[in-house]
């Protein structure tokens, strides 16, 4: 399959006019310069990476947590339909019944993925373990500090899938959790958490590599009488190592504050992340986080999924084309660097990077089709036009 006549943004450089090959999925050239024996006229759209989500909850009316195989296979097309090719499926705080089941149904979807479903890389835990002070949306009656019987059971039901695992570090547990964990592959993250600069430095010392929706539920700098203390927000630009993840919607973190982020930390550290939840896609109405049968009803307004006293924000509704659209135009990246943050930063952290994060010769064809006002045209996943 040949396609010309497309601005091609490569890791590196963007061709106005150029020709993509791809065969059994892969791409095989990439060529500046219309072609004239292509399949396909781009007639001129921007040919950009899939994006790589790593927090997702879910999309087009199903959460992953929703208890069928079936709703994880639904929430990875709904996914697939706005430009997200590849994703980590994220939990959010549940019994541990609900989240074994979770894990069943999820090693079944990623087996038996169809052509029009984004590719699941892992699984995402974002709970138990965080702070009830932080809980923002999640669910308290499930909220704990980790114990070795309890996560070493998780790890064991979880069959491998877990890739990811957020938690709050200051509590009572959490360090030695972060070396157990990270001695099993898993990225784990910062999130929910009240911790101070220091227990940040601990657990980085410990093994944690990331923030967790970085400035959403989460510590920032406080005063102990005359004394300034830091919080996570800050280590999060103080240590160079450490990767945070923006809500790249336009509402959790206001223009300012994302251009902020881009000046002060170094652009191949920043991932962006929908943190969708099952109202992605929709513009307004009522819709639940979490698993349907008994999540947290959530109100859709405003571009954003907010609690039903309108408290806190309850998720996003982002897709993966408005994460780019937001980056583009909001701080605004050149399109290479928002396909960075949204494509290759979080393939590199996962270390998929040599098969998908990019338009490269030799990765997979995984790639979506818009014009200059950010209107989807059309979504590649192994090189089928889903």
């Amino acid at each position: 399959m040949r396609i010309t006549n497309c601005k091609i943004v490569t890791e590196n450089k963007v061709i106005d006019k150029g020709t993509i090959t791809f065969e059994d999925g892969i791409i095989t050239k990439i060529e500046e310069g219309v072609s004239a024996n292509a399949d396909l006229d781009a007639n001129g759209k921007i040919l950009f990476p899939g994006v790589v989500d790593l927090h997702t909850h879910g999309s087009g009316g199903f959460d992953f947590m929703d208890g069928k195989e079936s709703d994880i296979h639904d929430a990875s097309r709904g996914l697939a339909k706005w430009g997200t090719t590849s994703a980590l499926a994220t939990t959010l705080t549940s019994s541990d019944d609900e989240l074994f089941a979770f894990f069943s149904n999820f090693n079944k979807a990623k087996k038996n993925r169809g052509k029009d479903e984004a590719r699941l890389m892992g699984a995402h835990l974002e709970g138990p373990f965080f702070n009830p002070k932080m809980k923002g949306a999640q669910d308290i009656r499930y909220i704990c500090s980790p114990e070795p019987e309890h996560y070493n059971k998780i790890l064991e039901k979880s069959d491998g899938a877990i890739k990811r695992w957020s938690v709050a570090p200051e509590l009572d547990g959490a360090l030695d959790f972060i070396k157990d964990v990270s001695k099993e592959g898993i990225i784990v993250s910062g999130g929910h958490t009240a911790a101070d600069f220091q227990t940040i430095r601990k657990a980085i010392k410990c093994g944690m590599t990331m923030l967790t929706h970085y400035y959403s539920a989460m510590s920032s700098m406080v005063k102990h009488g005359s004394w300034k203390v830091l919080g996570a927000t800050e280590a999060g630009l103080y240590f160079d190592s450490l990767y945070v993840e923006l809500i790249s919607d336009g509402c959790h973190l206001p223009q300012d504050l994302l251009r902020l982020i881009f000046k002060l930390k170094s652009h191949d550290h920043i991932i962006a992340i929908s943190d969708s939840m099952r109202g992605a896609g929709f513009t307004s109405g009522f819709s639940i986080l979490g698993p349907k049968n008994n999540g947290t009803k959530v109100v859709i307004e405003d571009g954003v999924a907010l609690l039903e006293d309108k408290s806190c924000f309850a998720g996003s509704i982002a897709t993966g084309i408005r994460l780019i659209k937001t980056l583009s135009t909001l701080v605004p990246l050149s399109l290479i660097e928002t396909a960075n943050t949204v494509s290759l930063n979080p393939a590199k952290l996962i270390k998929e990077d040599d098969k998908i994060g990019s338009i490269k010769v030799g990765k997979y064809a995984d790639f979506i089709l818009f014009d200059e006002e950010f209107n989807l045209d059309s979504v590649y996943i192994a090189g089928e036009r889903i």
